[in-house]
Order: C-alpha cells, then structure tokens, then sequence
C-alpha cells in the first residue's frame, strides 16, 4: 500500500510559469490570451505572481510591458527585489522566442493550480474530520461547497479593485442600452409588476408573503413557468415544493398552461374541448426546464446541496422555496425565530453563491385577520426580522375577495366586483419602488394575470 509523502513539493510547473511571463514581454497582446485562462493566483512561485499582477497593470492602463516599464512599476511596489531584479526579468525575455504557445502554457498551468487546491481542500477536511465535535452535515456541506468552487472556477481573490469592477460594468451598461429593453432580470410574465423590478434580479431574495388560500404558490409557479415556458431566452427553474407533492404540483401547471378548470382536472370530468388543451400544455411542460424536488422539511444545507448540483448540470436560473417556515436549519437553534433567522440569510447566500434569483414564499401572522383593513404590512411577515432584513423585495399577495362575505355568498352581488382581483403589495424593493401591482386572478386555472390582457375562456 502507497503512502502519500506530505513532505512532496505541491504540483507546479517553473518552466511553463516562466514561458508566459516571457511570452507576454515579448508580444504584449498575449496577455490576454493568457487572462482568459489564467489567474496571477494560478502560479505557483510569489515572485511569479507579482510579476503577472504588476503586467496586468500596466496592461489596464494600456501602457507597453517591457523589460523597463516592468521593472519600473516593480520598483515602485517595492517588488523588484523579491522578484528576482532586472536580472531575473531579462532571463525571461530569453526563455522564451515568441508567444504562439502561451494558451499551452496557460492550461499547464491552471492543471497545476487547480490540483494544489483540490490537495488544499482535501487537507482542510481531512484536519476538519479529525475534530471531535465536527457536524457531519456541515462537514459534507463545506466539503462539496469547495470541490464545486474548484470545477467552477470560481476561487476568486477576496479583494477586487473598482478598476476591474468598472470594467465589466461598463459592458454590461452599454449592452443594456443596445438592447433598450425594460426588463433586465428574469422575467415574471407580468407586464406592470416587470416595470417596477425589472424582472427578477440575479443574486436577490424576492419573498413572495400572504396568509393562506391567498394564491402564493399559484403566483411562484406562474413566475417560474412563464421564465421556462414562454421567457426568451427560456429560464431553467427549481422549485422545492416543502407543502405540496411533486403531482400536485404538476397538475397545477397542467392547469395554469391549458386553462382547464381545475376541478374537472381534479375529479376527471373533462369536457371533449379540455383533452387538445391538456395535450398541448403537456408538451409544452414536458419541454420546459422544471424541476420539482417535494422533500418535506428539507433543510438549508440538503437544499444547498442540490440547488448547486442543479446548477452545474442545468444551469437553473431561478430558485422556487415554497415555503420558508417548513424548511429546516442547519444546527440546533435556540429559538424558531432564529432557525428562521438562518434559513433566511442562507437563502440570500444561496442567491449569491450561484447568482441567480431566489424566490422565497412566507406565512403571515393570523393577527392581521383582525384588522378592517386586512392588506398585508411588512410586521405581519412571522419572525419578520431577518426576513424583512435579507429580503432584497418583499410583495405580498392580497385577494379581498378571500374576506368579502359578499364574494363568498354566491347569492348576493358584490358591487365592488373584487372576485377575479388581486394586489401584489411591493412592501420593499432594495433598488426600486414599492407600491401596488393589480392582477386578474383566474381561481379555476390557478393561475394570475395581466390585468389589462385577461382573457375569457
């Protein structure tokens, strides 16, 4: 049996280091060919990794990188010494004729780098399984988190300068204005609700929040069908339904997506016309990108888990939570409103770690029920703290046909007309406004929309 020699010099290849650094001093432009390959944290040697940073500035600032601007921005870092003099950086224009072979070099390289992390993190959870008081969960959780980063790529230096930052910003700023489109995130196929977001941003906690029989999980669902049925481009979704079963589920967007009353769905009395429409919606379903996970009382780290092996094999743009009070934490917490404390800063982490949009749907407090005027405020979310602090928007669902008894008497006529109405209550958007969305709410399809397009069928 081979025994693994700790003492082992750590993956690294000198001389391919070496071949790009010279490479990019004797043709300038191949640095960015290595740039989209490499990192400076990719090199093995220090010295090696501030010769390429102090390249990188002097490439940002679209000055020529030669032997003398080199050794001059070294010197100013206070580096030249460290980094071998004007000697070492002479050796590397002579180490390498021409620069044809960097993208070579650079994939060496990274095959290097990425071994010495994946030697790093196996030796932080190996330390890590030796403690006595490890949390297995938490182990298997920190254990996958790195490995994913690794096969991402996603290692990122902790510190980045504004200059770097601006100039993706700026990219990105400019192909907003070509496009000259409203809608900048994941659309919800609501066109009022779309002007006021800007669809759903990637990176955000949107908790969609409303007392029961109100129509949340319709409204989550229909956000996550319309981005991965009808959005352009069409949007892989994730839903964890923690309440429903994954058929329940299914039915109701069989039923949203043909407009078939859902009772006759329910009891299997169609009607001859019902069958086309059940057909086309399930074609439709079947090619769109949802994905339903019905685990009841899933906790934060399980989610986290999948969401992120979702993300590598589909590349899942939006997350679906239904609900949040069902979900578990992560450790054994002292109180429920702190479990719900750290289920909610996980959720915004999440959104975060994979950079898409996480759509949260949250009980209310029955106490609201005892008001006249029963729309919802933001003290009315339970455990309402952290949520109301994580949540980059907060709506809330609001049907006054639920509470008016003239609605529910079927033999009295509500002159109000509030059957068929609803409110999305935008009670906090981080960077936009908040105010009141109408709706049309079709009860027999499950299903919202538009106020101004509504259809009769």
């Amino acid at each position: 049996m081979q025994t693994t020699d700790m003492r082992k010099l750590p993956p690294q290849s000198l001389e391919a280091e070496m071949s790009i650094l010279g490479g990019i001093l004797v043709d300038n432009d191949a640095i960015n060919r290595a740039l989209e390959i490499i990192t400076p944290d990719d090199l093995y040697r220090e010295s090696h990794r501030k010769i390429m940073r102090a390249m990188i500035e002097l490439n940002n600032r679209n000055e020529p990188c030669d032997l003398i601007t080199l050794t001059s921005i070294l010197k100013k870092r206070g580096e030249l010494e460290e980094t071998g003099g004007g000697a070492y950086l002479a050796t590397l224009v002579d180490y390498v004729p021409m620069a044809a072979n960097i993208a070579y070099y650079c994939k060496i390289v990274k095959e290097k780098g990425v071994t010495r992390k994946l030697i790093s993190a196996a030796t932080e959870i190996v330390s890590q399984g030796y403690e006595d008081k490890v949390d297995v969960e938490e182990l298997l959780d920190t254990a996958q988190k790195v490995i994913f980063e690794i096969s991402e790529n996603k290692l990122r230096p902790a510190f980045y300068p504004v200059g770097a930052i601006l100039k993706d910003t700026i990219k990105n700023l400019e192909a907003l204005y070509e496009k000259k489109e409203h809608v900048t995130g994941v659309p919800t196929g609501f066109v009022d609700l779309d002007g006021m977001t800007a669809g759903f941003q990637r990176g955000d906690l949107i908790i969609i929040a409303g007392r029961p029989s109100m129509g949340k999980t319709a409204f989550a669902l229909n956000i996550a069908q319309h981005a991965a049925i009808h959005g352009d481009p069409r949007c892989p979704a994730a839903v964890f339904s923690l309440e429903m079963s994954k058929e329940q589920l299914v039915t109701r967007l069989l039923c949203s997506e043909s407009r078939v009353d859902a009772s006759r769905v329910r009891t299997g009395h169609f009607q001859e016309t019902d069958w086309p429409k059940l057909i086309k919606a399930a074609g439709a379903l079947h090619d769109a990108k949802i994905f339903i996970d019905d685990t009841p009382a899933i906790s934060v780290l399980e989610m986290r888990s999948k969401c992120r092996r979702m993300k590598a094999e589909h590349d899942i743009g939006l997350i679906v939570v239904d609900y949040l009070q069902l979900m578990r934490g992560s450790s054994n917490p002292e109180s429920r409103q702190q479990e719900i404390s750290e289920i909610s800063r996980s959720l915004k982490a999440l959104a975060k770690e994979l950079d898409v949009p996480v759509v949260a749907l949250s009980q209310l407090n029955r106490g609201l029920e005892s008001r006249t005027d029963k729309r919802p405020m933001m003290s009315d979310l339970r455990e309402s703290g952290a949520i109301e602090q994580d949540a980059d928007i907060i709506m809330f669902v609001y049907r006054e046909s639920v509470y008016c008894e003239k609605c529910k008497n079927k033999e009295q006529t509500c002159e109000e007309s509030h059957v068929g109405k609803a409110e999305i209550i935008i009670g906090k958007q981080r960077n936009g406004p908040i105010g009141i969305v109408d709706l049309a709410f079709l009860g027999e399809h499950t299903r919202f929309e538009n106020l101004s397009k509504r259809e009769d069928f």
